[in-house]
């Protein structure tokens, strides 16, 4: 009963050994063969090994970024290095503090607790946590009314690692109980390369040079983007080729899937291509924005913007978003003032 419990919530633990699944999985599962994230990398793995020399679990962590960087594998990674047991929830998941009671009293001596999505728990849920990271302890209120009364129930020790990517949502008092805070970066061309040519390995799918330059350029900077393309232009390979990922046949399979060379894809042509055609390319409010082009605000916000500002096709201003004139030129468009290209 307390499994079908915890199962509403909770994903089923695994321990560092790898099995049947995990030797199907992309996800890395050591820091050696986790690539980009030096910096991030190479101060986890001091923190790790001075908390396995102490025979401690590892300090509470949290990982923020953008999505799609490997925050829940860089968790798992963690697991799997202090050689302790992986479990997974979410913010959202976690509903009542006894939700998340139940989660601590059956975590083991140094096991690794992982919440995504961490900035969406509820403050009631917080105030559960706070003496869980600080003291191993939470407090339980028994009973209703005059009669109710608190008891103290001590925890194994174990390592919280949150991850977000809106680190600036997390509550002070939260965010300051953590004794690791890292940033993912966006991965570079070259990482992602190899991350292409390591995962075409694991699948068992020949690439060339050229087929994972290809992919990696086209990705936004972000693993998961890559390794969704990369099994998309097997699949065109497979049917269309000889089984070889090149140049070619991945450019065929990225266009067909829209995505041009920047790696732009439907949606992101549309918020600039909207912006030019109805608000003279802007300043344009994110909700106005988000209305016209019937994607959620916070979808725009934390999976298209990140991306078109860093190549600086999109800037915010204190009125609203601005295309800027690489867009235009990227997009084969004229700037206000001039002749406008039909678009």
């Amino acid at each position: 009963m307390e499994q079908d419990y915890e199962s509403r919530f909770m994903s089923a633990s695994y321990s560092g050994r790898e099995d049947a699944d995990i030797e199907l999985s992309l996800r890395p599962h050591v820091l050696s063969e986790y690539i980009g994230q030096e910096k991030a990398k190479e101060n986890l793995s001091v923190y790790i090994e001075a908390a396995r020399g102490r025979n401690e679990p590892l300090d509470h962590v949290l990982l923020y970024g953008p999505p799609g960087l490997g925050k829940t594998t860089l968790a798992g990674i963690i697991a799997n290095e202090m050689n302790v047991n992986f479990r997974v929830t979410s913010g959202p998941a976690i509903e009542k503090p006894g939700d998340l009671a139940a989660l601590l009293t059956n975590l083991e001596e140094g096991d690794v607790l992982f919440i995504d999505e961490i900035h969406r728990l509820s403050r009631s849920i917080e105030e559960v946590l706070y003496p869980a990271m600080e003291d191993g302890a939470i407090d339980i209120i028994i009973g209703k009314g005059p009669s109710a009364r608190s008891i103290r129930l001590d925890l194994n020790r174990f390592t919280l690692v949150g991850a977000t990517t809106r680190a600036g949502q997390l509550s002070s008092p939260l965010r300051d109980r953590f004794g690791v805070i890292l940033r993912l970066e966006m991965y570079s061309p070259g990482e992602l390369a190899q991350i292409v040519n390591r995962s075409a390995g694991i699948l068992g799918v020949k690439i060339d040079k050229e087929g994972a330059d290809e992919i990696a350029s086209r990705s936004r900077g972000t693993p998961r983007i890559a390794n969704r393309l990369l099994r998309r232009a097997r699949d065109y390979a497979e049917v269309k080729g000889d089984g070889v990922i090149t140049k070619e046949s991945a450019g065929l399979a990225l266009e067909k899937m829209e995505i041009d060379g920047l790696g732009l894809d439907n949606i992101d042509r549309l918020i600039l291509t909207t912006m030019i055609r109805n608000y003279n390319g802007g300043p344009v409010g994110l909700e106005t924005l988000a209305a016209v082009i019937g994607e959620e605000s916070v979808t725009i916000e934390d999976v298209y913007e990140p991306y078109l500002m860093q190549l600086g096709f999109l800037s915010r201003t204190p009125r609203g978003r601005v295309v800027t004139p690489a867009a235009y030129r990227h997009l084969g468009l004229q700037m206000p003032g001039q002749q406008m290209i039909e678009l």
